[in-house]
């Protein structure tokens, strides 16, 4: 498996991509439930993406936490690897809208409505 580690904390990344297997940890959160791959993302690092365009899939060390893929860069890159997971780029980034969007619709429904 080819493991080049990113260019900030290459140490960090390699401890969650070995708690991972080096496998991303996408359990569903992206909205694909997985059920072939017993209900884990099947892509590792390293290995080849068969759709929307191919190419070599590189995992993202990033929260493990949805609500936590929205967090400034600078507070996601403080966090500890226990609040880290392995991440393709397709459940990271799927994952990521579907809790921008919980997050505006709650924060629609708490504003109270303008009378103006």
């Amino acid at each position: 498996m080819n493991r080049v580690p990113p260019l900030g904390d290459g140490g960090l990344w390699q401890a969650v991509m070995n708690a991972a297997a080096g496998r991303c940890q996408c359990r569903g959160t992206c909205g694909k439930n997985h059920a072939k791959d017993g209900g884990r993302c099947p892509h590792i690092h390293g290995g080849y993406a068969h759709r929307h365009g191919g190419g070599t899939i590189h995992l993202i060390a990033a929260p493990t936490d949805p609500a936590g893929l929205l967090l400034p860069p600078h507070q996601a890159a403080a966090l500890p690897k226990q609040r880290l997971a392995a991440w393709c780029p397709p459940c990271h980034d799927a994952t990521r809208t579907t809790a921008r969007k919980n997050q505006q619709a709650s924060a629609q429904v708490a504003e109270p409505d303008a009378l103006f």
